[in-house]
């Protein structure tokens, strides 16, 4: 079931109910309706990927051009992560707050980004991360900010962080995505999904 979360708006954390017996477990991960009631219209798949980090990789921060944006259903296969969103849509009532979960192999949590938020996550362990994405990569569109300059309280790590990620401008360096630019891409969305 998805629930919104409160420090950045568009955000829902879904908690699914698992099935254990005799053979293991079973959850559903993802389920269209839910997506549908939750942020009004279908989440659009169009590529899913799956990253493999070991303990220590921090994964962050990054955004996509609005639009088309790039929303996120993240979802922690094996290991665990440290998931966390950040709000970079400048005119948003959550703008500069953000939200960290962890996500594990046991407890089965995923979280939902909406288009304009920034993403990122620390490897707390090997982990396996599976994102389903609704727009396919453009590295042209996609952008980045230094994790450490907007006061992400991540946890004490010997961090591993790519070259991209190392050189990642400060957040007063980047241009920003637009809160009202998101919110008018989602409406049309919401305006053009015939039930």
């Amino acid at each position: 079931m998805l629930k919104p979360v409160a420090e950045v708006q568009g955000v829902f954390l879904s908690e699914p109910k698992i099935f254990p017996d005799n053979r293991g477990t079973f959850n559903e991960w993802f389920k269209a309706s839910e997506f549908e009631g939750a942020i009004g219209y279908p989440f659009d798949l169009q590529q899913s990927n799956i990253s493999f980090s070991k303990k220590g990789v921090l994964r962050g921060l990054h955004f996509a051009d609005i639009p088309p944006g790039q929303a996120k259903f993240v979802t922690c296969m094996s290991g665990a992560i440290l998931d966390v969103v950040f709000d970079c849509r400048e005119g948003s009532p959550t703008f500069g707050k953000w939200f960290a979960v962890e996500l594990t192999a046991e407890n089965r949590k995923s979280l939902y980004l909406p288009i304009g938020v920034a993403h990122g996550f620390l490897a707390l362990e090997d982990a396996t991360v599976a994102y389903l994405v609704s727009s396919e990569y453009e590295p042209a569109l996609e952008h980045t900010i230094d994790p450490f300059s907007v006061g992400i309280d991540w946890p004490q790590a010997d961090y591993i962080l790519s070259d991209k990620d190392k050189e990642a401008p400060s957040l007063e360096e980047v241009q920003l995505p637009q809160f009202a630019d998101c919110a008018e891409f989602e409406k049309m969305l919401r305006e053009g999904w015939a039930e």
